[in-house]
């Protein structure tokens, strides 16, 4: 009798039991050891720049977005900061994204961003992709004074990435194309920088299936990958094809490695988008991912990438 009911109890838990079992689960972080007390304060002192720096990120919301030194550092020993989301435990992710901000200095806005982004992930990653975020990759161009869009060595890293006619163009195109712009220097040699350098790295260990770069403030969206995949808008942000040019990131990544790279340019580079915008681009970035990014079909796809060269 005993057991009778207890098979009762069983089966009528058991729709329960079966609803949950289909329920997303939200996944937890990546369990990262316990951070040496030189990397818990390497984290703090950066953070504190960044905070001195930013009148919208300050020192307590850096701490709380829980970043790690990376190992690598900007020309002037700032450590690189960087934070990976994992997908579900004991699951293949969705796909594996990357994303940039502060690639150039002086666009304070492209590094706020990313951290207004950080925190809404960190509520509410479900664990669908594997995210690694980098929201300052030129801490030297951010905290000079002035800051700059170049890094401590006057290089335009968006122009420093190792693409297969960077030798032959790359100068020359800065010659021709911005009258020998110091603000885009592509530098001596590819990959000459501590931070493009460092990026190319996890770009091969990470093995991204997009990329998504902030910048500002041409309030357009840029898409390096397959032409009928591109997102047409995100916010208020329309697509507006700029092309590429040798050593960036886009004829880097989009181009010769096949990983589609997406491009927000943020309407102004020094203030960001009111907290609505900044939430709908976000939303619009997530729902493009769910639609399109795909461990396998969209890289694959990007293969046919027809060749694009632009300003």
């Amino acid at each position: 009798m005993f057991l009778f009911r207890a098979c009762l109890k069983c089966l009528a838990v058991l729709p329960f039991c079966l609803l949950m079992a289909q329920a997303p689960v939200a996944s937890k972080e990546t369990v990262s050891p316990p951070a040496k007390a030189a990397d818990q304060e390497g984290v703090r002192a950066t953070c504190q720049k960044i905070g001195n720096k930013l009148s919208s990120v300050n020192l307590q919301e850096c701490l709380e977005r829980g970043l790690q030194v990376s190992g690598a550092q900007s020309v002037k020993g700032v450590p690189l900061l960087v934070k990976e989301y994992s997908p579900k435990t004991g699951q293949r992710p969705q796909a594996r994204i990357m994303l940039i901000g502060g690639t150039h200095g002086d666009e304070y806005s492209s590094v706020s961003v990313v951290f207004k982004w950080m925190k809404i992930l960190d509520a509410h990653h479900s664990g669908l992709f594997h995210w690694q975020v980098i929201p300052l990759l030129n801490p030297d161009g951010l905290l000079q004074k002035p800051a700059k869009r170049t890094n401590a060595n006057g290089v335009d890293l968006n122009r420093n990435f190792a693409t297969n006619d960077w030798a032959k163009e790359s100068l020359t195109y800065w010659v021709k194309h911005t009258k020998q712009d110091p603000r885009r220097y592509p530098g001596k040699t590819a990959l000459s920088e501590p931070e493009s350098r460092w990026l190319a790295q996890e770009i091969e260990r990470f093995r991204p299936n997009v990329i998504v770069s902030v910048h500002a403030p041409y309030n357009l969206l840029d898409f390096d990958g397959p032409p009928d995949a591109s997102p047409k808008r995100l916010g208020n942000i329309y697509l507006s094809l700029l092309g590429t040019f040798p050593g960036s990131m886009g004829r880097y990544a989009g181009m010769m490695k096949n990983i589609p790279v997406i491009t927000i340019e943020l309407p102004n580079a020094q203030s960001l988008p009111p907290p609505a915008e900044t939430q709908k681009i976000w939303a619009d970035l997530v729902h493009w991912l769910r639609t399109h990014a795909r461990s396998r079909t969209l890289t694959a796809n990007a293969a046919v990438l027809v060749n694009r060269t632009g300003m």
